[in-house]
């Protein structure tokens, strides 16, 4: 009896070992997006042989999760759709399990470059009580934009940051920094004078202990603010591209400029208010940059994270290795040229293999919804989620959005990354904590290239189309 208890616990062991996970296979191409394979389509083969293999045993970086932003040019291009249509694109984005299952997503403090124009929570010059402040414009867009994403994910987090403080803050007392050119059209232009022209390097906020403490303010009462709209902010970065002089809404501050506002008014606040406070957004490749404020005593004790976006994926490499503890955000896509093309889908792919492989732990896209072309108040095209054609009230979904989702609806918060190794490296690889796997794959060939990927006990054969991404799902 004994022996054939032995001899059926060893046959159980091994059917347990080869037995085949649940899958799901999704495909996109230039010519059709989201195309989900038939069942068993699969193929898992015994061999001593691989092209690609997935370390399961060394887990990596969490994910925290994928987004997009709340700006108001998506929420009033989204307003010109039926709201039947304008419902159904939002549950596509934020309700769990249908479509991208968004959970982490940023917003702006006042003003962005895909505002409808230029304002603040308080323009009275000198209220340094901020007796003024007021979100009455938010109440417009980003409010029922954010509320109607809520609806749909009530445990939706989300996090902000401002591109200028109130102009009256400012040395050039201006939203902007850069001067619009001659050759810009008349509408798209801001306004400023030669002599208010700022410079990369220089602080545009003045340096006064009385700006900064009201500056503290303004963010908590902005915080307070929303909390009695029932939405809360999570974290907050003190300002996007701190580098960068722009000619739409932007401050340039210098790190040391920013390390005296942090450590000694805006950390505290936040504090105080039981709010995240991220270095960022870094828009230089220059890791220093960083080290100014995380090796400061007084600031570092309020940084848990930094948010990277354009050239400041350059950094993110180093920054990783040096603070290996912090949270790391993409915290704004690179932003396309209003085409929503093919190629620039490349690329975002590009840019989201970039970010994970160095450790990232969010992934935000930049426009939510914009409509056709993708013009903002300052004469930008850019890219989108959601491209709307105003004339005839209708939508598509774009090739950057179905790439994202490629991620965003099988690799959910709590997933970790898994190192990828071989002759075949053109693809992430994530285990979520259900212990399911997910594989991104993109075929960069044009013909069909068959891999075959080792990942733990299983090897997978999959005929890829030429120019395909795939993701392929491993239930546990």
């Amino acid at each position: 009896m004994k022996k054939n208890l032995f001899c059926l616990c060893i046959f159980c062991t091994l059917v347990a070992c080869t037995k085949k996970p649940a899958t799901q296979w999704v495909v996109s191409t230039a010519e059709s997006s989201w195309q989900i394979q038939p069942e068993n389509s699969v193929e898992f083969i015994q061999s001593d042989t691989f092209d690609t293999e997935i370390d399961v045993l060394h887990p990596l970086q969490t994910i925290d999760g994928f987004g997009t932003c709340f700006n108001e040019l998506g929420w009033t291009s989204l307003s010109v759709l039926s709201d039947s249509d304008r419902e159904a694109i939002l549950k596509e984005l934020f309700e769990p399990g249908t479509g991208a299952n968004f959970t982490i997503c940023r917003m702006p403090v006042g003003a962005n470059d895909f505002s409808r124009d230029w304002y603040s929570y308080d323009e009275t010059d000198g209220d340094f009580e901020l007796k003024n402040f007021s979100i009455d414009n938010d109440k417009e867009t980003l409010i029922p934009f954010i509320k109607n994403a809520l609806k749909y994910n009530p445990a939706l987090t989300v996090w902000a940051s401002p591109w200028s403080p109130p102009s009256w803050m400012k040395y050039n007392k201006h939203y902007a920094c850069h001067v619009s050119g001659n050759e810009t059209p008349e509408q798209y232009r801001n306004n400023l004078q030669p002599n208010q022209q700022g410079l990369e390097g220089d602080n545009m906020f003045i340096q006064e202990d009385a700006y900064f403490q009201a500056y503290a303010l303004y963010f908590a009462k902005f915080i307070e603010a929303y909390r009695k709209e029932n939405i809360s902010i999570s974290m907050i970065m003190p300002q996007n591209e701190f580098n960068s002089c722009q000619v739409f809404p932007s401050c340039t501050w210098t790190a040391s400029g920013l390390n005296k506002f942090v450590g000694g008014f805006l950390g505290p606040k936040m504090k105080e208010l039981d709010v995240k406070l991220f270095f960022g957004t870094m828009e230089r490749p220059n890791a220093l940059l960083v080290d100014t404020l995380l090796q400061d005593e007084n600031s570092k004790k309020y940084i848990e994270g930094i948010g990277f976006q354009w050239a400041g994926k350059d950094a993110i490499e180093k920054i990783h290795a040096g603070y290996p503890a912090l949270k790391l955000y993409q915290t704004e896509q690179e932003c396309g040229n209003g085409k929503n093309d093919w190629d620039y889908c490349l690329y975002a792919w590009s840019l989201l293999k970039h970010y994970m492989n160095n450790g990232a732990n969010v992934y935000d896209y930049w426009n939510t919804s914009l409509e056709k072309g993708g013009m903002s108040r300052w004469g930008w095209s850019q890219n989108s989620l959601v491209s709307v054609d105003a004339e005839a009230k209708t939508y598509s979904f774009t090739y950057e959005y179905y790439l994202l989702k490629h991620a965003s609806h099988f690799v959910l918060p709590g997933a970790q990354r898994l190192a990828v190794s071989g002759s075949f490296s053109n693809l992430l690889a994530f285990k979520n904590t259900d212990n399911s796997y997910v594989l991104i794959v993109y075929n960069d060939k044009e013909t069909d290239f068959k891999p075959v990927i080792k990942i733990g006990d299983y090897h997978l054969s999959l005929s890829l189309k030429p120019g395909s991404f795939n993701t392929i799902f491993l239930a546990k």
